[in-house]
């Protein structure tokens, strides 16, 4: 089952998630990185810009690891 976000609660969630991970030094891969994905490929286009410029500026860095799909 996809993961999808439902509101601007859930990226945030999912932006910390991905702040954490670099704090820790690591890299978003397998399942994090699909899940999220995911949710960027399956949630409300509103979201998934959310996530993108919230991302943008909070771990900028973490932009290469994901696609913004066509809307």
């Amino acid at each position: 089952m996809p993961y999808r976000w439902n509101d601007r609660q859930d990226v945030d969630e999912a932006v910390v998630v991905v702040m954490n991970t670099f704090d820790r030094g690591q890299e978003i891969r397998g399942w994090l990185l699909r899940t999220l994905q995911e949710a960027i490929n399956g949630s409300d286009p509103q979201l998934s810009q959310y996530f993108f410029s919230e991302l943008e500026q909070h771990q900028p860095e973490a932009l290469r690891y994901f696609k913004k799909p066509v809307f």
